[in-house]
Formats: C-alpha cells, sequence, structure tokens
C-alpha cells in the first residue's frame, strides 16, 4: 500500500497545522483578556469608540511554535496624547519661565536689594530647587524632578556670579570662573549620583568638567603649548568617563567632550611642531602629540569597532606628527616631507603589533593618510613641469632657452630648491608599491591575518606605482636644473618606457597597470613634444622617436589577447565585452598617435623647406596617403578604422592650411578626392568614400574654374556632365536596381551646381532662365521616371533658381504691404497647420514613402 501524500510529508502537514492552532489560541485569549479589561473599566472609560470586529487572520508564511502573543492586530485604539506627555510640556516650560525670571532677577534686579537680602533670596531659592527632586522622586514625579534640578543647576551659576561680584570682586574673571567650573561640576557629579534617577546633572557635570584647566590656562597668561596640554589632560578624562562612567548618556557626553578637547589639542600641539624652527622647539609639542597618540590608543582599546578604528588613526597620525615633527625642524628646503613619510612608512609596522583588530586597522589608515599627503606634497613641480611646456609653443623654433629646461618651461624665478623632494617622495612611493605588486602575496602573509585586501587593492598598487614614478622622473629634470638637451633626452627615454611598461602589462593580463601606464604615456609624449619646440633638431628628433614608440606600441598591442579570453573561470559575457572594448581602445590609441607625430613631422618640413602654409598642405597629405595603405593593411582590425579618421584629420587640416590660396586649395582637394577614391576602392569603405570622392573631385573643379577667372562654367562642366550621364545610363541597363544617386547624381551636380552659383551673382536673365528650363526637364524626368537623384536636385536647383529671381519682387510686396500683415499671416499659417497638423504628418509620411521607393 502506498501512501499519498508520503508519511514524512503528511507528518510536516500535520505539525504546520498544530502550529498553526497554537497560534491562533493565542491570538484569541490576548483578545479575550483585552475585553475583560474593558468591561471591567468604569462607565467613562467605556464610552470609547469599540475596536472594530477582527478579521479571520492568515496562517503566518513561516510559523514558530510559540506561546507568545500577538497582540499587534487585537490591541486598543491607540488613544490620545495622555496625561504625562502634556504634563512634560507643561514642566518644560514652567522650567523655562522660571530660569528666565532668575537670570532677570540677578541680571537687572539685583541692585535694588542689598547684600544680605540678595544672598538670602538665591540661597534659599537655590536650596529649594536642590532639594525638591528628592521629595518628588519619591513621590513618582520625575518629570517634575527633572525640571527643578534643571532650575537649581541655573541657579548654582548664578550663585556662583553673585559670589564673585559679592565676595570676591577683585579676583580676576578667567581664574574664578576655574575655579566656579571645578566645584560646580563637583557637587553636579555628587548630586547626580546621590539621586541617580536623575538623567541631567551627571552629563552637565561632564561638559562642565571642560572648562576648568583650559580656563586656568586662559587666567595664567600661558603659551600655546600649555593650552594643548590642559585640552589634552581634559580629553585624558573624558576618555576615562567614557569607559568607566555611568549611563549611556555620560558615557555618550564624555565621548563627544573627548574628540572634541583631545582633536583641539592635537591641534595646538601639531601647529606648535610644524612651525618650530629648531629641534629643541619641537620636542615639547613632539611630546604633547605622543602623549595625545598614547590616550587615544588607550581609549580606542575598549571603543566598539567604529570609535576604535577612527581612535587609531588619531593615535598613528599623532605619532607620525610627533616623532616626524622633531628632525624635520632641523632640516629646511621641503625635507621634513620625506621624513614624515618615513614615520608612516614606519607605522605599518602596526599589522603586527599586539593591538585589538580595529586599533591596528586605524593605524594602517593613519599610515595610508600620511602617504597620500606626502605625494600631494610633492606633486605641485610635477604640475608645473606639465603646463610650462606649453609656453613653448609660443616660441617655436627660438633656439635653445636660456636657464635649461627651467628656462624652457618659463619659470627660472620658481624656487625650486624648496621643491627638491619631491622626487624623493614621489619615487620612494612608487618603489613600495611596486615592490607590494611583485610581491603581493609576501605582502599578505607579513601582513597577517588582520589585513585582507582583494585583489583590485593589487592593481592599484601596480597603477600607483608606475603613475607616481613617472610623475617622479618627470619632475626630476627641472628639480635638478639640468641643460635643456638632457631634459629633453631623459623625458624621451621616460615615455619609451612608460610605453613599454604598457605594452608588458597588456600582454600578461589585465588590470589597471597598464591602463595607467598608457595615460601616463601620452600625458608624458604631449609634455615632451611640446618641449621640443623649442629647436628644429629636437622637433626632429623628439617626433622621429615618439613615431617609432607609438609604432611600436600599437604592433605589439595589436598580438595582444583579449583579457576576457585569459580570464579563469571566463568573464561574465557583458565583463568580457568591456575588457574588450578597453583593448581595442588600447591597440587604437598608439596607432593614433603615431599618426599624429606623423602630421607633426610633416609640418616641419614644409617649414623646414621655406614653403608658406598653403604650400606644405601637399606635403601634409603625405599622412593620409599612408593611412590610406596602412587601413588597407589592417582591414578588419581595431584599429584600422581609428588610424584612417586620424589621417582624414591630417586632410582636414591640409585643406585648413591651403584655404589662402584657391588654385592650391583645388589641388588639394583633388588630391584628397583621389585618396578617398582609394579608399572607396574597398567594399567596406566605400558607401562613405565613394560619394566623399565624388564630393571632393566636384568641389576641386568648381575652386579651380573660380581661380581662373572662368564666367560660363558650363563650357567646362557640360563636357563632364554629357559622359557621366551616359555612363550612369548604361549603369542603370546593366543593373536596374542601381541607385539614380549612383548613376546621374555625380553628372547633374558637376553643372547644375556651378551654374546655380554664377547664376546667383549674374546680372541677366539668360542663365537663370536656361537654368531654370533644365532644372525643370530634370525635376519632371525624375517624377516621370521615379528616379530620386534627379527630381530631389532638379527641384533644389528650380527652386533656390526662382527664389533668386522672385526675391526682388517679394521684397517690394512685403515692402508695400502693413506691417502688421506679415506676422497675421504667419499665425495664420501656424494655425491651419496646427488645426490640420495630423493630416500634414500623413502627408509628409506618404511623400517620404514615395522618395524612398523611388531609386
Amino acid at each position: 500500500m502506498e501512501h499519498v501524500p508520503p508519511p514524512a510529508e503528511e507528518l510536516a502537514l500535520l505539525d504546520r497545522e498544530l502550529v498553526r492552532l497554537d497560534a491562533r489560541r493565542s491570538q484569541l485569549l490576548v483578545r479575550r483578556a483585552w475585553l475583560v479589561s474593558v468591561l471591567a473599566q468604569p462607565a467613562a472609560r467605556r464610552a470609547v469608540p469599540p475596536v472594530p470586529p477582527f478579521a479571520a487572520p492568515s496562517v503566518p508564511p513561516a510559523p514558530v511554535r510559540s506561546s507568545a502573543p500577538f497582540a499587534a492586530p487585537f490591541g486598543p485604539p491607540a488613544a490620545p496624547a495622555g496625561p504625562r506627555s502634556a504634563q512634560n510640556v507643561l514642566l518644560t516650560l514652567g522650567g523655562l519661565l522660571l530660569t528666565i525670571a532668575a537670570i532677570a532677577f540677578t541680571l537687572v534686579s539685583w541692585g535694588q536689594l542689598g547684600i544680605g537680602g540678595r544672598s538670602a533670596v538665591l540661597a534659599m531659592l537655590t536650596v529649594a530647587a536642590l532639594s525638591a527632586p528628592a521629595v518628588l522622586l519619591r513621590r513618582g514625579l520625575p518629570s517634575t524632578a527633572e525640571s527643578l534640578a534643571a532650575l537649581a543647576s541655573v541657579l548654582m551659576v548664578l550663585d556662583a556670579y553673585a559670589l564673585h561680584r559679592v565676595a570676591v570682586p577683585e579676583a580676576g574673571g578667567p581664574g574664578f570662573a576655574a575655579v566656579a567650573s571645578a566645584v560646580l561640576a563637583v557637587l553636579w557629579s555628587a548630586y547626580g549620583l546621590l539621586l541617580g534617577r536623575l538623567r541631567l546633572p551627571l552629563p552637565l557635570a561632564v561638559v562642565t568638567v571642560q572648562l576648568p584647566l583650559p580656563l586656568w590656562a586662559w587666567s595664567a597668561g600661558a603659551g600655546a603649548t600649555v593650552f594643548g596640554w590642559a585640552l589634552l589632560a581634559t580629553a585624558a578624562l573624558d576618555c576615562a568617563i567614557a569607559v568607566w562612567g555611568k549611563g549611556v548618556a555620560v558615557r555618550v557626553t564624555a565621548c563627544v567632550c573627548c574628540w572634541a578637547t583631545g582633536l583641539l589639542g592635537l591641534l595646538v600641539g601639531l601647529g606648535q611642531s610644524v612651525s618650530a624652527d629648531a629641534v629643541s622647539a619641537a620636542v615639547a609639542p613632539g611630546v604633547l602629540l605622543l602623549v595625545g597618540a598614547a590616550v587615544a590608543v588607550a581609549g580606542a582599546w575598549r571603543a566598539p569597532a567604529g570609535l576604535a578604528v577612527a581612535g587609531g588613526a588619531v593615535a598613528g597620525l599623532s605619532g607620525v606628527a610627533a616623532v616626524g615633527g622633531v628632525p624635520g625642524a632641523g632640516v629646511a628646503g621641503g625635507w621634513s616631507v620625506p621624513l614624515y613619510l618615513l614615520c608612516g612608512v614606519v607605522l605599518l609596522a602596526a599589522v603586527r603589533a599586539p593591538l585589538p583588530r580595529p586599533v591596528g586597522k586605524g593605524l594602517l589608515w593613519a599610515s595610508s593618510a600620511v602617504t597620500v599627503g606626502s605625494v600631494l606634497a610633492a606633486v605641485p613641480p610635477v604640475g608645473l613641469s606639465l603646463v610650462g611646456t606649453v609656453s613653448q609653443a609660443a616660441r617655436m623654433w627660438s633656439g635653445v632657452p636660456d636657464g635649461g629646461v627651467r628656462g624652457a618651461l618659463g619659470m627660472e624665478g620658481m624656487a625650486w630648491s624648496e621643491m627638491a623632494s619631491a622626487p624623493v617622495v614621489l619615487l620612494a612611493v612608487a618603489a613600495l608599491s611596486g615592490a607590494a605588486y611583485r610581491s603581493w602575496a609576501s605582502w599578505l602573509r607579513v601582513a597577517g591575518p588582520g589585513v585582507a585586501p582583494g585583489a583590485a587593492w593589487r592593481g592599484a598598487a601596480g597603477a600607483g606605482a608606475v603613475a607616481l614614478g613617472w610623475a617622479g622622473f618627470t619632475a626630476l629634470p627641472a628639480v635638478l636644473g639640468l641643460s635643456y638637451a638632457a631634459a629633453v633626452s631623459v623625458q624621451s627615454v621616460l615615455v619609451a618606457g612608460v610605453f613599454a611598461v604598457t605594452v608588458r602589462e597588456w600582454r600578461r593580463g589585465t588590470g589597471g597597470v597598464g591602463p595607467t601606464a598608457l595615460v601616463c604615456g601620452l600625458l608624458g609624449a604631449v609634455s615632451v613634444g611640446m618641449l621640443s619646440l623649442a629647436t628644429e633638431t629636437a622637433t626632429y628628433a623628439v617626433f622621429t622617436v615618439l613615431l617609432v614608440v607609438f609604432g611600436a606600441a600599437a604592433v605589439l598591442l595589436g598580438g595582444a589577447a583579449v583579457p576576457a579570453a585569459r580570464a579563469l573561470p571566463p568573464l561574465p559575457a557583458a565583463q568580457a565585452a568591456r575588457a574588450a572594448g578597453v583593448l581595442r581602445m588600447a591597440q587604437a590609441v598608439p596607432a593614433c598617435g603615431a599618426v599624429v607625430c606623423g602630421m607633426v613631422l610633416a609640418r616641419a618640413v614644409g617649414a623646414s623647406w621655406g614653403l608658406a602654409g598653403y604650400r606644405a598642405a601637399p606635403v601634409m597629405l603625405v599622412v593620409p596617403a599612408v593611412t590610406v595603405l596602412l587601413g588597407a593593411r589592417l582591414r578588419g582590425r581595431p584599429p584600422a578604422l581609428p588610424v584612417e579618421l586620424t589621417g582624414a584629420v591630417a586632410g582636414v587640416v591640409a585643406v585648413g592650411m591651403a584655404v589662402p590660396d584657391r588654385p592650391f586649395l583645388a589641388l588639394v582637394l583633388a588630391l584628397c578626392g583621389v585618396l578617398a577614391a582609394g579608399t572607396a576602392v574597398r567594399a567596406e569603405r566605400r558607401p562613405v568614400a565613394g560619394y566623399l570622392a565624388t564630393a571632393l573631385f566636384v568641389l576641386a573643379a568648381w575652386l579651380r574654374l573660380s581661380a581662373s577667372g572662368v564666367s560660363a562654367p558650363e563650357a567646362y562642366t557640360l563636357p563632364v556632365t554629357v559622359p557621366a550621364l551616359a555612363v550612369g545610363v548604361l549603369r542603370r541597363r546593366r543593373d536596374p536596381e542601381a541607385s539614380s544617386w549612383t548613376a546621374y547624381g555625380a553628372g547633374l551636380a558637376a553643372t547644375s551646381v556651378p551654374s546655380l552659383f554664377a547664376a546667383w551673382v549674374d546680372p541677366y536673365w539668360v542663365r537663370p532662365l536656361l537654368l531654370g528650363a533644365a532644372a525643370l526637364v530634370i525635376t519632371l524626368a525624375g517624377a516621370r521616371l521615379r528616379l530620386q537623384a534627379l527630381l530631389l536636385l532638379g527641384g533644389a536647383v528650380l527652386a533656390l533658381d526662382a527664389v533668386h529671381e522672385l526675391a526682388p519682387y517679394v521684397v517690394q510686396v512685403v515692402g508695400a504691404l502693413p506691417r502688421w500683415l506679415p506676422p497675421a499671416l504667419a499665425g495664420v499659417l501656424l494655425l491651419v497647420v496646427g488645426a490640420t497638423y495630423e493630416q500634414r504628418l500623413r502627408d509628409a509620411r506618404r511623400l517620404k514613402d514615395a522618395l524612398g521607393r523611388m531609386r
């Protein structure tokens, strides 16, 4: 016999049903107890509207066997604000009013009473306010007791003020305030401990205890270091209260005060340490910072995780400032930064110290912060070395600058000696990052289990090593004051080395090292390229080296495999596509850089030959000619299209150079057309390059005719149009599906467009009439034969010719009309179009479809 369902499943069903029944029974019992309590209340209380009948509850999605009541769905309705809330509001307002009255009495009406009367009034009020909370607490009125305790606190402050004015008026204000705040802190502490149910006195005592030591230092006229010690001692007391204090409110208040006074004291010590001009002057602030670090570690030892990390970071920064500040005060020229960096590196040993893990993590963050700060302090000379090269563009081939590389940068007067430590800092951090990148597993073993960075941190370390190393060597020539030739040589070698790193890392695998090296190499190439513009020899040498470097990098990166293909396990599809796209970009960038270097060399050749700008334009066309050949060679590879587009930019530059002279411009356009025609031989480039070649040839012919002073372009264009149209007819006969633009577009445009330009400047009527008639015939033929090129080209020429002929008459008519009529007509037109908008859309769609069906 087979069980349906199986026994195990049936047992589970029974258990779930029993759990549901238990939960339902608990709910009903809770509801019954509430109904009994409602019936037992007085009749006045039963006037409250009853709770609506409850619906049968649904089975809980994940019931747990428990007898705990589910009272939420069946509880009584939310009652209005009870008397306790109103009482609290009234007590707060009453206490506030009494406080204001006491202050007004003390400050305004004080002089109307004698000494005895004033003292008696304040004493009686204070004793009464201090005594009342004890009685109120025994009678179960804690809110009233809190209000009177707050009033008593204010009265005690006023008593202290009165004591100073009456008993010891000769005492100094800060000194008396220091003693008074200490006494008040003790009294409030005792009062709060005696009446433990009051929540205000103990936190108030903690806040008050912040004042005695700083006020004492102020009254004694102490220096900044003594103020720092006073703040630090107060922070140590706050730390002890935060660790061993009574109650959450006391601990939180002490913790906040500890951070405020401690950080302020450490900032005072840091300022004194940094501004010290001798080692002896930096010792006292250093001791202060070390003691602050000890206090921070002691507090972080027993603090929660987040505060422990912050405390460890503060301790680490204080220790570095203390240890590095003493020897740093005895050095000049910015060499204190490497000392701080050394201390920050030594702080890394904290990972092996017997400290709680959050504290050790905070020390590591402190070490990282010191390293980042040192790097940022070393960045300015790098920026000056990069930005200063731009000024050389205004002094192109002006000769070797005076003052070496600093003269080439235009910054001879800069205080480079104050920045001498910058390359040392950058190269030292780069060496540490590179060592971590190369020996990542060893570093993790040394760090121990307390530090577990992911693989992304290894890539960041490698990228940082490349970027910082490049930055250090970039700033080195200017900092050392090398000669111009030495600086150009160093920068050129640096660019080659960075691109070598780029190729190696891209061929090895993924990570951020390759892209970082590529960016650094591009920035370095731009910098050294601008720097080389000072002399003709340097320009040729540097850009030849850059051309070789970019070309070699493009070739070597072309053999790099897609990173996704090497990944084990295989990467997801989106990530693999992203990696492949990044690799394609990395392969294309050096190739485009090589083309740009070729453009610069071509322009330099023209300048060396003494050619004017427009005469050097054909020399520039050597670059797009080479890119056309490379595009055919690189067919199907990622760099092919970017290289050809960059070559096209060179062609645009050549056209721009030839603009001042129309004959040369026509020659350059014709040569560009030849290059475009050569590109159109390839099937994948034919749709764009073919039309571009036709347009360039036609434009070159027009410009040539215009430059030759031809007034009748038809004599030159018709001999081209007739055979072109004949060839188009033969093409259409052989291939009826061929486009009319391919067959007839070039031939018609060769005559109609130059004639249109000539007609617009022709003062006679013969040419416009003949051109309009020919355009009308072409338009009608296009409509009859359903040929798109004839219809659109003929219609456009006919319309423009008609506008030219009718424009004077239209202007006369418009001038004779009232001024309000054209806007009115425009408004009516808009209204009509708006009212028939849908119909106009349908007409436009039909026209578009009709044109689309034409060949």
